[in-house]
Formats: C-alpha cells, sequence, structure tokens
C-alpha cells in the first residue's frame, strides 16, 4: 500500500531527526506492506496546496493520502478565507478522489506561545474540513477536536521550536495514532470489498 502525506509543516518538520517525524513513526505503527511518502511543505495553504498536487501526489498513484492543511490558512498573516480554503479543499478531495483521501482537521494551538493564530478561528477551520469530509465521503480525521481538550495540550505542542503550532514528539505520537487507526480500519475495508 502506498500513503502520502500531503501538508504543511506540520507534515514536514524532522524535529531533529533524519527525516519527517511524522513519516517515521507511521512506518513504526504500520509495519509491513506500507510505503510511506512524504509531500510536506512549510508554510503551505491549501492554495499552495493545489498549484503542487499533480507533481506531489497524484505522480505516486497512492492508495491513501493524508490530508493536513489549514495552520497556515488560519494564520493572520497568510489568511485563505474560508470559502476560498472550502473549495481548494473540496478541489483537492476530488483530484484524489474520496475514497482515497483521509482529510485531517488542522490542530489546536497554545494560545500563550502563539501570536498569529487563535483557536477560535482554528474551530471555524476544522469545522470547513469536517463539513467538506462529509459532502465528499471522504475520510475524516478530528485532530482540533481530538486535541483541544486534552489536559497535556501544551506539552503535546512542545517541540524544538517551542511556538506553541509545532509538535514534538509527543505531538506526532497521538497523530500518528490517529492516522494508522484510521488506516487500519479504512484498508481493512478496501480489503473486504475488493478495493485495491
Amino acid at each position: 500500500m502506498k500513503l502520502v502525506l500531503f501538508g504543511d509543516s506540520i507534515t514536514a518538520r524532522t524535529e531533529g531527526h533524519e527525516r519527517p517525524l511524522i513519516s517515521i513513526k507511521l512506518e513504526d505503527k504500520l509495519r509491513g506492506n506500507w510505503e510511506i511518502i512524504n509531500a510536506g511543505v512549510p508554510g503551505n495553504t491549501t492554495s499552495d496546496a493545489l498549484e503542487r498536487i499533480e507533481k506531489d501526489v497524484l505522480i505516486y498513484d497512492p492508495d491513501f493520502v493524508t490530508v493536513l492543511f489549514g495552520a497556515n490558512d488560519a494564520a493572520s498573516h497568510t489568511m485563505v478565507p474560508l470559502n476560498d480554503f472550502e473549495r481548494n479543499l473540496t478541489n483537492i478531495v476530488t483530484a484524489i478522489t474520496p475514497q482515497k483521501t483521509i482529510l485531517i482537521s488542522p490542530a489546536p494551538v497554545d494560545e500563550g506561545l502563539q501570536h498569529t493564530r487563535t483557536n477560535a478561528v482554528l474551530k471555524q477551520y476544522a469545522e470547513v474540513v469536517r463539513a467538506i469530509s462529509l459532502a465528499t465521503g471522504s475520510h475524516h480525521i478530528d485532530l482540533f477536536t481530538s486535541m483541544v481538550s486534552l489536559q497535556n495540550l501544551s506539552e503535546i505542542l512542545r517541540g524544538l521550536l517551542n511556538d506553541g503550532l509545532h509538535f514534538g514528539e509527543l505531538g506526532y505520537d497521538y497523530l500518528s495514532n490517529l492516522i494508522s487507526d484510521e488506516l487500519l480500519i479504512i484498508s481493512g475495508k478496501s480489503s473486504a470489498s475488493g478495493i485495491q
């Protein structure tokens, strides 16, 4: 099975490792027959993603694609309006196909450290991700809702940058668990229904 991780710096960060940490964590959790291709580019919005989807995602003919954008779309200095975000994300899902797409909502931030993003705004973007998933029939991981009420959120978000946005080891453990659980469920369904 081939998995492309399509996203921004949350997908691309190495956190001191030689390769993106989310790729390392998923390789460890999924084991076996998974080829993982990281297509994360720091600073990207959904507008940037649309420009590179062909060469960074579709060219690999993946079985599944995680799509994790929104942190930059929702930032005050790079904001993509909600209606544009919705259109961009819908076009991304259409290009990949809903059956292969796992939409992941943007994560919350530690507002004590993060000055260009707020959880109130990120929640709006997360709600758009959920709505697109329902409208298109794509798979969905609600990372925002899953993380926002965690007692140790600031700890999970504490990475090498310690900026309240970028994950550390704990955050990548958390995210990779959610992704691997979802992949095991949907790849089992795909195998059972004869989808390859």
